[in-house]
């Protein structure tokens, strides 16, 4: 062990050793007696990150008390034989949390304050009373959703199996989308801060134009196409847009709860409107609910039931849009689920008079965590969807909207639609064969030609309470019908969802549910 003493020009002396396994002690005494604490780097971090865990300690444990000068970022530097810029980035970050403050044409100082003693003054200031959630003065439909938003973060973290509104997860061609965004980088990074326009990226919109004309048979431009992040912010945007409090709504009954409790937060009215073998009731509209502003729908594939509304009551309701100036949502949310047959065109290919707001989707085709989605606006909303967007988050976001446009116009979307369709019809067909082997006594199915859901009537036995506790017992994640109720179920049900397992998978967790139940 060798060691070393240096008086400086202030009175400071530094004594400092090195040990055999080449850790750095450093021991610092200055005129006024006061010690300056051993440190000892530690092994297995990076100098920077080592010293700048021991001087925080030193600090915390009170060896550096409040006001101490520490010395220069050369001299220590020099003292424990390690790069100047190692210190010089330990001291910024100490700086930057507030263990140490800076004195003009003095020095660095412990600060008189540090961030953990302020923390224990916040956990010493007495809690206030707790007050019922309506004392804080918020929007009232908020307040009234915090239970169950409770409810839902809680289990939120497990693995969510028969999950509805998740697609063939397993599927996405993660690796080349890691590529496209990686191209849309480093052809854009040179761009960033050019991006002005709130409705979109143009290419993107210009893939999408062409995507939706010739599957869906829309009658658009790229003008009216606006990007969005999903289906929740395209229906927030059109309320936000259109609707003042006391406007009345028409809604599906059952229906998307999501949408009935993002108008309802805008003050609106919703009005349920019941459902029979041709799809919404919309006599019931013209004749009971003229005076409704905004009508939201999703006419090919209704959620979470799954009827389509004829063609015959689609021409009838954009008439009495027509006639009557109203507005259309369309929530085409699942139209590229379909297997066997093609869907009758969008209702918004069919309006000649722009009144229909159309949304689509592509979370569910591609996976959950990406938040992309379009709107086709009326062009007299163009200006007014816009400002609305600009308002509510300013743009999507760029870089995956540069990828998404290559992912469409390479074919590659086209081609992961098609082999979707086809291991969600396989998987729907097991998941069907098997609640008929397994659960029979329990379950009738009600088989559809589209959709990532099943929807399952209860035996009279059984109430949806009692089956989704029983599915939880063995880690499932299924919905009652109920939830997406404003009025009372006729008839108990649940909704299995089916795109996100393998055929296996499948086939394991309904048998091992039937063994759970046989145990009751």
């Amino acid at each position: 062990m060798k060691g070393r003493e240096c008086i400086f020009n202030d009175g400071m002396v530094v004594r400092y050793t090195f040990d055999i396994f080449k850790s750095t002690t450093l021991t610092m005494k200055t005129a006024s007696s006061a010690y300056f604490p051993h440190l000892i780097l530690p092994k297995g971090q990076q100098i920077k990150d080592g010293l700048y865990c021991v001087l925080r300690d030193a600090i915390l444990a009170g060896h550096l008390s409040s006001g101490t000068k520490l010395p220069s970022s050369r001299a220590l530097a020099e003292m424990m034989s390690i790069s100047r810029n190692s210190v010089l980035a330990a001291l910024e970050r100490l700086l930057d949390e507030g263990y140490l403050v800076t004195k003009p044409s003095s020095g660095t100082y412990v600060a008189d304050v540090i961030p953990d003693q302020l923390i224990q003054i916040q956990n010493d200031i007495p809690h206030a009373v707790h007050q019922p959630t309506q004392t804080l003065n918020i929007n009232p439909h908020i307040a009234s959703l915090l239970p169950h938003w409770h409810k839902q973060n809680l289990s939120s973290q497990e693995k969510k199996m028969f999950h509805v509104g998740v697609g063939c997860v397993d599927l996405f061609p993660h690796q080349l989308w890691g590529k496209l965004l990686g191209r849309a980088w480093r052809q854009s990074y040179y761009q960033l801060g050019q991006f002005h326009d709130p409705r979109g990226y143009l290419p993107l919109r210009q893939a999408i134009c062409q995507y939706v004309q010739s599957t869906r048979g829309l009658n658009c431009t790229e003008q009216q196409i606006l990007i969005v992040n999903g289906t929740q912010q395209a229906i927030h945007l059109a309320a936000y847009a259109l609707l003042q409090p006391h406007d009345q709504v028409c809604l599906d009954e059952p229906g998307y709860d999501a949408a009935l409790n993002i108008f309802r937060s805008f003050g609106a009215t919703v009005q349920p409107i019941e459902s029979d073998h041709e799809g919404m009731k919309i006599p019931d509209i013209i004749q009971h609910y003229s005076a409704s502003k905004l009508i939201y729908t999703a006419p090919s594939h209704q959620f979470p039931l799954g009827g389509t509304l004829s063609l015959a009551r689609r021409l009838a309701l954009l008439d009495w849009a027509t006639q009557q100036q109203k507005w259309i949502f369309e929530d085409d949310y699942n139209s590229e689920f379909r297997y066997g047959t093609h869907p009758i065109q969008a209702l918004q290919g069919l309006d000649q008079q722009q009144r229909v707001i159309y949304s689509g989707t592509f979370s569910k085709m591609m996976f959950p965590e990406f938040r992309l989605g379009f709107m086709v606006v009326p062009e007299a909303l163009i200006g007014v969807f816009s400002l609305a967007k600009y308002y509510t988050d300013t743009r999507s976001s760029y870089l995956e909207q540069v990828a998404l446009a290559t992912f469409i116009q390479d074919g590659h979307y086209a081609r992961h639609v098609r082999k979707v369709r086809k291991a969600c019809y396989e998987r729907q067909q097991a998941l069907i064969l098997a609640i008929q082997h397994y659960l029979f006594d329990v379950l009738t199915v009600e088989p559809t030609d589209s959709g990532i859901h099943l929807v399952c009537w209860l035996k009279e036995n059984w109430t949806e309470q009692d089956f989704v506790a029983q599915c939880a017992k063995v880690g499932l994640t299924v919905q009652p019908l109920s939830r997406y109720c404003q009025n009372s179920c006729q008839k108990a049900a649940v909704l299995i969802g089916y795109a996100a397992h393998t055929v296996n998978e499948i086939h394991e967790h309904i048998e091992r549910l039937a063994k759970s139940i046989k145990k009751i």
